[in-house]
């Protein structure tokens, strides 16, 4: 097995936007971040991943119980900012956490709450991407078809006119159904489910 401390690829141009600011609120259980999973919190795992896989810097953005979650995890390796209008809905997160990333970089959008997400989906990710283009996972439903999901990697060109379109609940989304045809699904089916974490008869995922 890869040592989960060393990035699989060198991609020195996608900054990683781990989006962890939500209260949890479905689930019950508090914010999703701080979930134990593989004997460490949500929020520690994936960030490390994201930067296994090969993204140059991961940038967590927090919202809800932010001072909780800073002083319950360790999160040094990474750099970490709070929204302060995380309850206006996951847009604002996402417009946060893009502008914080660096200028010229790609950006790779990841939810805390998909546990299943490997090093291995990132860097498959990472090495599809074309230039001017965003690039999605994708996972096969029941019926076999590709369906869009996490982690987006959107071009440095695309991802100041994706930020501008995120409100309310929907991140990339606007802009994704606006320009279809600048989209490259990469199936990931083989890797994980891409079942994001909302009800508590979910909870399976995190064993």
């Amino acid at each position: 097995m890869a040592d989960s401390s060393e990035p699989l690829t060198t991609a020195g141009s996608t900054t990683a936007v781990l989006l962890a600011a939500g209260a949890g609120t479905r689930l019950g259980l508090g914010p999703k971040a701080l979930l134990p999973f593989h004997g460490r919190t949500l929020v520690e795992v994936l960030a490390d991943v994201l930067l296994a896989g090969g993204c140059r810097e991961v940038v967590t953005v927090l919202g809800a119980d932010a001072a909780t979650v800073r002083a319950a995890t360790d999160l040094s390796r990474h750099r970490v900012i709070d929204n302060p209008g995380w309850d206006t809905g996951m847009g604002s997160s996402f417009r946060t956490g893009v502008a914080a990333a660096a200028p010229e970089d790609h950006v790779l959008i990841a939810l805390v709450d998909q546990p299943g997400l490997t090093p291995e989906t990132v860097a498959r990710l990472l090495a599809a991407h074309r230039p001017g283009r965003a690039t999605a996972a994708a996972y096969r439903d029941a019926e076999g078809k590709l369906q869009r999901g996490h982690p987006l990697l959107l071009d440095a060109g695309l991802r100041a006119e994706a930020a501008e379109t995120a409100a309310g609940d929907a991140g990339a989304r606007v802009f994704l159904r606006t320009h279809p045809d600048l989209v490259d699904l990469v199936d990931c089916s083989d890797l994980s489910g891409g079942e994001d974490l909302d009800s508590p008869d979910q909870l399976h995922l995190l064993d």
